[in-house]
């Protein structure tokens, strides 16, 4: 015996165009049916939060599926799939498309190499899922905004939750972010951490979905852009400050990678006020009070 619930969507050209779209979203649990062997035009993300089943692929080997995990169904691949017979398993998922998926796919949030992928823990990814179902009303105005929305929001939960991979990042990136704005290539970030510069690229690109140099250099420009708004410093110093001892390199890096000069920056983003910038991320829920300091901006 099993229990199904599902809705399904049809988008408009405008929501397509949000980057991605819901289709679907439906929970399922108990012995449920084998699924294909099917090929789809869009992508389907299974979260199974409990049970064991197995997974096919195209030429018909079978993966034992054990929860939490997670079944990635891409677009032109042939799957079959199924829990087992005696147990079922606790399934919800998602279908969905867009342009988005491509870039997803490009920063490691889609593998459509890695159809079996083991979850530390479903609760998250879940969670996301149960909101999308309750704004599936079909009374819901917002219904295709919001589902849209949640499934950008679904493939973070569902990054942080692999179980590969630490929820909040692996230890070679928080020291990367740490020290990014030292006067550092990527080789001397390597040696620092006793690897290769390809065994760093390869911790990066699967931490972060992107090259060392990527990552050291939206950290850099970050600050940059924080120096700029929130102080008087000169661009040369701000540049010092970031890790370039050029500041023509850093102008027109700067200008390249945000589009503007960084004098330009500053002249719309200035925001420098009498004892600088806190570095206490605020609470929404309890605001400080008008008037009293809450610290102040890091030299």
């Amino acid at each position: 015996m099993y229990h199904t619930w599902m809705r399904f969507f049809t988008p408009g050209p405008a929501h397509h165009r949000l980057g991605l779209a819901c289709l679907g979203v439906g929970l399922q649990y108990g012995a449920l049916p084998t699924v294909g062997p099917r090929v789809l035009d869009h992508h389907v993300a299974v979260v199974i939060s409990t049970g064991a089943g197995w997974y096919a692929d195209p030429e018909g080997r079978r993966t034992p599926v054990t929860a939490p995990a997670l079944l990635w169904l891409t677009p032109g691949v042939p799957h079959h799939y199924a829990p087992d017979p005696g147990t079922g398993w606790d399934e919800g998922f998602v279908d969905f498309t867009g342009p988005a998926a491509a870039s997803y796919t490009e920063l490691g949030y889609i593998e459509p190499d890695r159809p079996v992928v083991a979850l530390s823990d479903a609760a998250g990814p879940r969670a996301v899922i149960g909101r999308m179902a309750r704004a599936a009303r079909r009374d819901n105005p917002l219904l295709e905004v919001e589902t849209g929305a949640a499934v950008h929001e679904l493939l973070v939960a569902l990054r942080r939750a692999r179980a590969d991979l630490a929820p909040d990042g692996e230890a070679v990136l928080k020291a990367l972010a740490r020290d990014a704005c030292l006067p550092l290539t990527v080789a001397d970030h390597a040696a620092r951490h006793g690897m290769t510069p390809a065994e760093l690229r390869t911790a990066v690109r699967r931490g972060a979905g992107c090259s060392p140099k990527d990552y050291l250099l939206g950290i850099r420009l970050g600050r940059a852009k924080e120096l700029l708004a929130a102080t008087d410093l000169p661009v040369a110093a701000v540049a010092r400050r970031v890790g370039y001892d050029d500041p023509a390199y850093f102008s027109r890096l700067f200008t390249r990678r945000v589009g503007m000069a960084p004098v330009r920056f500053r002249a719309q983003q200035g925001r420098a006020v009498p004892g600088g910038w806190s570095n206490q991320v605020p609470d929404p829920a309890d605001p400080p009070v008008i008037g009293r300091t809450t610290g102040r901006a890091a030299p």
